[in-house]
């Protein structure tokens, strides 16, 4: 059945579902200033398993040129109709957002839905024959429990505004809806982390860790997560040991996180939330209480059981008491999903049928266990699990693993910011080859350097200039924070993989450019431009009030090249910098 429904001051929306077993409703509820929200519900006298129900409208297709999509990471170009590929989120995957930008980074349209939490597949296609963009949004696209009624409500943003603008303004949207409240964010989560993995992965020594916590405290971070490899002599890569979560390779780690604590560091923890290693007693424990045995890591827990619930919140309740941590790095929990052969019913000793609201039960009670032994826990999820629903039970989002690529952690950080609101947003743990020039060691720090650094080399082995280079951008980093994680963000040219990035707060100014474009800027009282690209100079375009600055010209081992005066008009200047380094100016 489908049916068209006319909505004032925006295009019809047609609704079409595959049965009608439901009675479906779409109520305009709120009209303002270019942003519409629709109820959208739908209900029956029986509970019955739904199935999907699409709502969808098209628009002129004028000045757009590219779309934003949770997870498409490089990719941001217009899809076509013809495609079948089409965005999915739920609970531990993405957002349910798309925002179409123009040429000039307007919005075009922004649409969301505010259920979080179940799989809700969207697209914004354009069609050939006549010009328009498709867009659609649809429920019901994998198989769902029974349910006797549903509301969701969707939010349409046609306002003639940043891209950015408008899905910030989605991410708080989201935050009004009780259900969706996010997670306090604790200090910790806004400081400098170093992690074991890409210089360690699982080959793990106390003596040589504490080593490396010494220098890593000196250079200005603040928390060590011991990844993967502690809970296993296993060095395979694989996850055939997990589930039992026993410090094999660390018989007192209770003493190693004291003596972390005593060099000044904080301590987190790795755990694979879902995976339960057939090489685990866990696995013979609860065998038959998986969502799938067939994953090609592990074996899946199933959250609806109550009994797999609690020993996930007991694991880490009791890593929190015994060996007095501070963080947790919760991994995988995207694998938690249906599977083709997960039965969606209520029973067997399943006190869920759904598998993606038994998820949002295990982590609000993993969320409040913790929190009521240590209030100012911090908690890193990783792309793609960075959704609003996410930002209840985590407090540090990180970028999807991207080792030695900075440019990919410079688009994953920006898209991972643009929907977190106040959660504190991780740049992917930077790493390099040590033969690399320290410079472009550098790149990878500026271009993640609008999200709190992670980093990950052997320092103990690192050339002193390297150190140098981690030491002058962590102490800027520190003493900036406040603008850069607080501050009014803007992301530029979004087709183009963000090459110019700024973030304002009151009249201080700082900009990362990523290519040879033009850092365009009203001539607030400072402006401080890191130059993220091998180029020895940095473009700016001054449209604001002509005038004197003070000019500085750091290297990006914090060498002061350069102390002068300067004149701004309205015309381009070139300012000489040095690869990875940075510019100041201050009016005059």
């Amino acid at each position: 059945m489908d049916r068209t429904i006319a909505i004032e001051a925006f295009p019809e929306i047609s609704i079409f579902q595959e049965n009608d077993s439901f009675q479906l409703e779409l109520h305009p509820i709120e009209e303002q200033a270019g942003i519409s929200t629709f109820r959208f519900s739908i209900k029956t006298d029986k509970p019955a398993q739904p199935r999907p129900v699409t709502l969808r409208w098209k628009l002129p297709y004028v000045n757009m040129a590219g779309v934003w999509k949770c997870g498409k990471i490089h990719d941001k170009r217009q899809q076509y109709d013809w495609e079948l590929v089409h965005q999915q989120s739920r609970i531990s995957v993405d957002a349910p957002v798309i925002s179409v930008f123009g040429h000039d980074d307007q919005n075009g349209i922004t649409f969301a839905c505010s259920d979080a939490t179940n799989l809700i597949e969207m697209n914004a296609l354009l069609r050939e024959e006549d010009n328009h963009l498709y867009c659609h949004l649809s429920f019901f696209q994998e198989r769902h429990p029974a349910i006797a009624e549903y509301e969701a409500f969707i939010r349409v943003d046609t306002r003639p505004v940043l891209y950015s603008e408008a899905l910030q303004s989605v991410s708080r949207w989201w935050e009004s809806f009780p259900h969706l409240k996010p997670a306090a964010v604790p200090e910790l989560a806004r400081l400098p982390l170093y992690s074991t993995w890409y210089n360690f992965h699982q080959v793990l020594e106390e003596d040589i860790l504490l080593h490396e916590c010494r220098l890593a405290k000196d250079l200005g971070y603040d928390l060590i997560i011991l990844d993967d490899g502690w809970q296993t002599m296993d060095e395979h890569r694989g996850y055939d040991y997990t589930g039992d979560w026993q410090p094999e390779r660390f018989p007192d780690l209770p003493g190693f996180v004291a003596k972390v604590h005593a060099l000044g560091m904080k301590m987190g923890l790795w755990f694979s939330v879902p995976f339960c290693g057939k090489k685990s007693q866990a696995y013979q424990r609860f065998k038959g209480k998986f969502l799938t045995e067939n994953h090609r890591w592990a074996p899946v827990f199933d959250p609806r059981y109550p009994e797999v619930r609690q020993y996930l919140i007991d694991t880490y309740v009791q890593a929190l008491e015994h060996y007095q941590l501070d963080a947790f790095k919760l991994d995988f929990i995207d694998d938690f999903r249906v599977y083709p052969e997960t039965v969606l019913t209520r029973e067997n000793g399943r006190d869920y049928a759904n598998v993606n609201e038994a998820v949002d039960r295990l982590m609000t009670d993993v969320m409040a266990a913790l929190k009521s032994l240590k209030p100012d826990i911090a908690i890193e999820f990783r792309q793609q699990y960075i959704g609003p629903a996410m930002r209840k039970f985590g407090n540090m989002f990180r970028a999807f693993d991207c080792p030695n690529d900075a440019v990919s952690n410079r688009i994953r950080t920006v898209d991972v910011k643009l929907l977190c609101g106040d959660s504190a947003v991780h740049a992917d743990p930077q790493t390099w080859h040590p033969q690399d020039r320290v410079e472009r060691a550098a790149l990878q720090l500026l271009n993640a350097f609008f999200a709190v650094p992670q980093l990950s080399i052997h320092l103990r082995k690192a050339p002193e200039a390297f150190l140098k280079m981690i030491r002058f951008y962590n102490e800027y980093w520190r003493a900036h924070a406040h603008i850069l994680l607080d501050g009014h963000f803007s992301a530029i040219h979004p087709l183009s993989n963000y090459p110019l990035l700024m973030s304002q707060l009151d009249e201080h100014t700082i900009a990362g450019v990523y290519e040879d474009v033009p850092v365009v800027w009203e001539a607030q009282s400072r402006l401080d431009v890191l130059n993220g690209k091998m180029t020895d100079f940095v473009l700016l375009r001054n449209t604001g009030r002509a005038g004197n600055f003070h000019v500085e010209v750091w290297s990006c081992q914090g060498e002061r090249l350069l102390e002068d005066r300067c004149y701004l008009d309205e015309r381009i200047a070139e300012i000489k910098v040095p690869a990875a380094g940075m510019v100041r100016l201050a009016r005059t």
